[in-house]
């Protein structure tokens, strides 16, 4: 088997590329970047770096290695995508598309991770279905949407084993955040660690759903793994672990650390963007169709991001 990632120093690709070389081993896993450069140490990993819109280099490399299976991480997050919506469009349909065409030409399996962006204003907020109305009103979403959409058509049409999930905020300590709508969620914890007070660009009061890296990691791993027969849905299953607002994250924080402080000054853009999305999501057609289950729920996560940022800060 080869393993095809993009985005793979990326905020899940950095976590889902060493999993991956554990399992199936680090020379059968080939990952790309573009802008962001790999750390020193890939595993063994062979690394390309290949702009996703390069549809001839993608699958000269798809050809070239014989790859089994694509993990499509390569896109724009929410805010930045809000910032340069045409190119947020190209990267992450266009990307996408290229993607769909290399798995087809040389039958490839697909995974592709959607998001809580793909609901919208009119979805509902709590314990939001598997199946319900999706009118996202940021391109992020949009995109996110039509990628379920796409991944869905290819598999009907073409018979790709596509897959994929709704990922709710994702919070980890090995990367930096990259322009979305729950970074507050990890830079919380670089300002505890260090003891310096954390300004929050969205209101006390904004509840999300949010998911631990290791849990979202073991997700991707298990729908992949999942024997397709009994896979109804195949992609874009909601998965949900915790949700929570950012006082009640600092109240946990301040368990540990009781002098630690937390001010708000909102950003609009981000705001109105948290506003549209769901506070939980249900996930009971991922727990029905193929066992999915977190591990890790709020004083976990905390305890756990606390002692890896301050290995990592202090």
């Amino acid at each position: 088997m080869t393993i095809l990632i993009t985005g793979a120093t990326g905020q899940i690709g950095s976590e889902l590329m060493p999993a991956l070389a554990a399992l199936y081993g680090a020379e059968n896993i080939i990952a790309l970047g573009h802008k962001r450069k790999p750390s020193s140490d890939l595993g063994g990993c062979r690394y390309f770096s290949l702009d996703i819109r390069d549809q001839a280099g993608l699958q000269e490399l798809v050809q070239s290695y014989q790859v089994d299976t694509i993990f499509h991480l390569a896109s724009l997050l929410s805010a930045v995508a809000e910032s340069n919506p045409q190119q947020a469009w190209d990267i992450n349909i266009n990307g996408l598309i290229n993607v769909l065409e290399s798995a087809r030409k040389y039958q490839c399996g697909v995974f592709f991770p959607s998001s809580i962006g793909a609901f919208g204003p009119n979805t509902p907020k709590q314990n939001t279905p598997q199946d319900t109305l999706q009118r996202p009103n940021t391109l992020y979403g949009i995109s996110k949407l039509s990628g379920e959409l796409l991944c869905d058509y290819y598999h009907q049409h073409y018979g790709l084993d596509t897959r994929g999930l709704r990922f709710p905020g994702l919070i980890s300590y090995r990367t930096a955040p990259g322009g979305g709508t729950t970074d507050y969620a990890v830079e919380i914890f670089a300002a505890a660690v260090q003891d310096q007070p954390y300004q929050c660009f969205l209101a006390a009061d904004t509840q999300l759903d949010m998911m631990y890296m290791p849990d979202a990691i073991a997700a991707i791993i298990k729908l992949m793994q999942a024997d397709s027969s009994h896979l109804q849905h195949r992609n874009a299953f909601n998965i949900s672990a915790m949700s929570f607002t950012p006082q009640q994250l600092a109240d946990e924080i301040k368990k540990h650390y009781p002098d630690f402080t937390i001010h708000y000054q909102i950003d609009p853009l981000r705001q109105s963007i948290a506003d549209s999305w769901p506070q939980q999501m249900s996930d009971s057609a991922a727990r029905i169709e193929w066992g999915w289950r977190a591990e890790y729920d709020l004083p976990a996560m905390v305890i756990d991001m606390l002692q890896h940022m301050r290995k990592r800060l202090c």
